[in-house]
């Protein structure tokens, strides 16, 4: 079995975290309990370029369990736990090809190391598997069933693709299920960002001006959070509606440019490219603290801080430190990547729970329906947004009620009136 990792020795320590992050995993275990016994994946090969993590590898027996054959990469060159990757190759039999901080050109291989298994299914992180596949590999494009795609920046990038017709095949967006983006981008991201950036620095949080570029479910989430730990939280928006909706959470609003004369911390999760730039670098105050958690490390214009400083050093881990000719500090975070994988493990297992079960679901509704899928980009269907849903509610020992006959009839009937 062909793999890379840092160092096979690591898997003990890997699989002792893998079931960790388990235990608050309840319904990617049912779904995999069902897995075993039915095969649906039997005879798939799916490549997977994801944050190779504990949760993430749980999702990687899920799958294995339904039959398929399995191959994981990076889908972020810092976000690789080496322990985990260890722990899927020894243990597992699956051919990982990750290295916590590995270049560019590493990345790529890793790539092409996934889809040297020729995937049916693809799985992705940001869509470098699929981006590469359309630019280098067009030959598989004929045999893939489908795919599908696990956040915001990927989903944006895929939609592009099918507006423009290049699109090769049908993906399904998980980052769109309701049990992904209400729980995984809000809490998830929220938690895990501030966990992050204490790890990186432990600095205080509260009394401190928080800087939140962006108010979609990222950025509700790190405002929530931020907000409760005492910090005075700042949005700043292009989209007038969230804009609207973070004065009505309770948030002050303003425009980047005045943001920059007054915060500590600065966090982006816009998913577009050069948020906090040379203009507002020349703003900011002494001892700044810049962070990402967009998918890729382009929110903050790091090719401008190092035309801008006189001396650059890395003060801690996770920490680069920019001086500026005026003697101001600017402090970046995890070389401009998700901070939440780079200097902490990512969503709690528990929030992943969902997003995952959704990923092994909509493999084996692709396997089930991707022949009369268009290649378009799908949202997850309905029944297996709740589906999860239920069996969430179900692992936490809640009940809900349902509807009784009388009341389905008054919902679907014009007839009875009021």
């Amino acid at each position: 079995m062909d793999y890379h990792v840092k160092d096979i020795n690591l898997a003990e320590q890997g699989q002792l975290r893998i079931e960790w992050a388990e235990q608050t995993m309840p319904v990617l275990r049912l779904i995999r309990e069902r897995f075993k016994e039915e095969k649906p994946l039997a005879g798939i090969r799916i490549g997977a370029c994801l944050h190779v993590t504990t949760e993430t590898a749980n999702l990687m027996r899920t799958l294995k369990a339904g039959g398929a054959q399995v191959a994981l990469c990076a889908s972020n060159p810092l976000s690789t736990q080496d322990d985990v990757a260890a722990a899927l190759v020894k243990y597992d039999d699956i051919p990982v090809f990750a290295i916590k901080g590995e270049d560019r050109d590493t990345y790529y291989q890793h790539i092409e190391g996934v889809l040297a298994i020729s995937p049916l299914i693809t799985m992705d992180d940001g869509a470098d598997l699929i981006s590469t596949i359309h630019s280098q590999h067009r030959e598989l494009l004929k045999q893939i069933i489908g795919g599908t795609e696990e956040t915001t920046t990927g989903v944006i990038r895929l939609r592009s693709m099918a507006d423009d017709g290049v699109l090769g095949y049908p993906i399904i967006a998980v980052n769109d299920a309701m049990t992904k983006h209400l729980f995984d981008n809000r809490y998830g991201t929220g938690q895990s960002t501030i966990d992050g950036i204490l790890r990186a620095t432990n600095r205080l949080i509260a009394g401190s001006n928080f800087v939140v570029c962006g108010y979609g479910w990222c950025g509700r989430g790190v405002a929530m959070r931020a907000k409760g730990m005492g910090a005075n939280v700042i949005i700043t928006e292009v989209d007038p509606l969230r804009a609207l909706e973070a004065v009505m959470d309770g948030y002050r609003v303003m425009p980047m440019a005045e943001a920059v004369k007054v915060g500590d911390f600065f966090v982006t999760v816009t998913g577009d490219i050069n948020v906090i730039r040379r203009e507002h670098f020349v703003l900011m105050k002494d001892g700044v603290i810049l962070a990402n958690s967009g998918h890729f490390d382009v929110e903050i214009e790091k090719s401008a801080l190092e035309e801008m400083c006189k001396r650059k050093r890395r003060i801690r881990e996770y920490v680069d430190e920019y001086t500026l000719e005026d003697g101001r500090r600017i402090y970046l975070l995890g070389e401009g990547r998700l901070i939440n994988l780079a200097a902490a493990e990512g969503h709690p297992s528990a929030v992943m729970d969902m997003s995952f079960a959704n990923q092994a679901l909509s493999a084996e509704y692709l396997v089930k329906e991707g022949k009369n899928l268009e290649k378009q980009v799908y949202t997850v269907p309905e029944m297996l947004d709740k589906e999860v849903a239920r069996l969430k509610l179900k692992a936490m020992g809640i009940e809900i009620d349902t509807l009784t006959p009388e009341q389905e009839k008054y919902l679907s009937s014009w007839e009875m009136g009021t």
